[in-house]
């Protein structure tokens, strides 16, 4: 990993952001149920459009990647992340929850799957085995999952509300953006990489 530095600062970026998403992911029917009090028939509803709407995320994501890249593409989900947890912080009505319910929908399965194919693309070519870098991928997300909503309950438990949690979430993907934006293009990767070896 020391040899690859760009693997290695996305593999950061992605630990960060992915603290928030996954966490948001498995807390958000808990926050609507909690903080706004909607009934379970709301929350199912939510689930659903979460799911629907993460299939044309998907689509969307892989057309946006082939326009500018896929670094720039992350960048734009995780600015949209920012955006949805600003809009958690402040909601307090079913309406304005399933807006923010739709857009997490959008971004979810588009930046998880993106994700992944930036780091393939970011793994050496002549590397003759790959399930390694793979499983430090998996282990990398499981750990951020487990951060991230430890952080999420410490922050509830310390001030009483899940909304500061969120505040806590928003942090988390300020800072992925700012390490994503440390990345250079597959291209400019791989000019440097052959530079190095020669």
């Amino acid at each position: 990993m020391r040899e690859q530095p760009y693997l290695a600062k996305f593999l950061s970026a992605f630990f960060i952001y992915t603290m928030g998403l996954r966490t948001v992911m498995y807390v958000a029917t808990i926050f609507g149920a909690t903080e706004l009090k909607l009934p379970s028939q709301s929350l199912i509803v939510t689930v659903l459009l979460i799911q629907l709407v993460g299939i044309a995320g998907s689509y969307t994501f892989a057309w946006l990647s082939g326009k500018i890249g896929n670094i720039y593409a992350l960048m734009i989900g995780v600015a949209v992340w920012i955006g949805i947890c600003t809009g958690a912080y402040y909601t307090t009505e079913a309406m304005e929850f399933y807006v923010i319910a739709c857009t997490v929908g959008m971004v979810m399965g588009g930046i998880q799957s993106l994700s992944r194919s930036t780091y393939s693309k970011l793994i050496p070519e002549n590397i003759p085995d790959t399930a390694s870098y793979f499983s430090f991928y998996d282990v990398t997300e499981k750990l951020a999952i487990v951060i991230g909503t430890f952080i999420y309950g410490f922050v509830e438990h310390i001030t009483g509300s899940m909304r500061n949690s969120i505040l806590a979430l928003l942090v988390i993907f300020v800072i992925g953006l700012m390490l994503l934006y440390r990345i250079p293009s597959r291209k400019v990767y791989h000019f440097e990489l052959d530079r190095n070896k020669n």
